[in-house]
């Protein structure tokens, strides 16, 4: 990168890059796609965004990596905190979705789909019961 890896803008916005599985590159280096940052009008870094494809094994490692264990070897209540996690952040619209969340937490389609409708029905009556 022609801009200091070290520079305080490329470290704040790090951990954000890394996260959702993002590369970050020189600006002059940025394609089609990326996304270029400027702070104190320099262009300071580009951020190369992941493929939508790629970015639900991303955010499984990431939480595999949160939990300090395989996915498939939690116990049913956090695996179900797994699921409304990644129907939060998109998964289960991505082709393949809930297979590939079933794969890694060593569940069926059907478990998958049991920990969605549970959670759906659950925020159906609190609706209700407030009134909404």
């Amino acid at each position: 990168m022609t801009e200091p890896a070290d520079h305080p803008f490329v470290q704040a916005v790090k951990p954000l890059v890394d996260a959702m599985g993002g590369e970050m590159v020189a600006p002059d280096l940025a394609q089609g796609d990326d996304v270029v940052l400027t702070w104190e009008g320099q262009d300071r870094v580009a951020v190369r965004l992941p493929h939508l494809s790629d970015s639900l094994d991303h955010i499984l490692a990431e939480l595999q990596r949160r939990h300090g264990m395989p996915l498939a070897e939690l116990d049913r209540k956090t695996k179900q905190s797994v699921v409304r996690i990644l129907e939060a952040r998109g998964a289960f619209s991505v082709r393949h979705g809930v297979e590939t969340v079933a794969g890694a937490l060593g569940v069926s389609r059907f478990t998958v789909y049991n920990y969605l409708n549970r959670e759906n029905a659950s925020k159906s009556a609190n609706s209700q019961a407030e009134g909404v």
